[in-house]
């Protein structure tokens, strides 16, 4: 069942020549003489590359049936995450290269989406935001309150984020998982 690309949403899946790929950015362009068409930029979801490709309006591509499913992070062995599926409680080795970004923020208990493609998963999603302890940061010096200021602090899962002075160490802040910035305490 072919999709036109008037279809074509961000996130959506397609199954290509040139690889399974993910919409991320496109846009419809009406010269004012030729053809319109659609100007995309996709993700190769098994190599990560990005590709920029113009299809003529109303060309029709083969939609890439994805499932998504939620998983329990469970514990890292060695280079690996083992996940479990939380209808079947199967478990699930990822290794760090499919797990990619998101292994920042994950610690054991947490939930998370993992797109299936047949029986291969193609990566983990997360929630917009994550809740962290603070490991580690320097105490803010009293009268230090320049308009903005910031120190680092490194979190329980290792990952260092930029936080205002007044975070001290054992607080619980909510960090965003598309930028890795600091939200605001918990």
């Amino acid at each position: 069942m072919a999709i036109s690309t008037s279809d074509f949403k961000n996130g959506m899946y397609l199954d290509l020549d040139e690889g399974l790929m993910q919409i991320t950015d496109f846009q419809h362009v009406k010269p004012g003489k030729g053809p319109a068409f659609v100007r995309t930029t996709l993700k190769n979801l098994r190599t990560g590359r990005t590709l920029e490709k113009t299809f003529s309006a109303g060309t029709k591509v083969e939609p890439a049936v994805v499932d998504k499913r939620d998983y329990q992070f469970l514990y890292r062995e060695g280079q690996n995450y083992v996940f479990m599926d939380l209808e079947t409680y199967d478990q699930m080795n990822l290794s760090a290269d499919q797990v990619g970004e998101a292994g920042k923020y994950l610690k054991e208990s947490d939930n998370a989406m993992i797109p299936m493609f047949g029986y291969e998963p193609l990566g983990v999603e997360l929630a917009a935001s994550v809740e962290l302890t603070v490991a580690e940061t320097e105490p803010g010096l009293q009268g230090d309150r320049v308009s903005g200021a910031r120190k680092p602090a490194t979190l329980e899962t290792g990952l260092v984020v930029q936080v205002p002075l007044f975070v001290n160490q054992g607080e619980l802040i909510r960090v965003d998982t598309r930028t890795g910035d600091y939200i605001t305490r918990v």
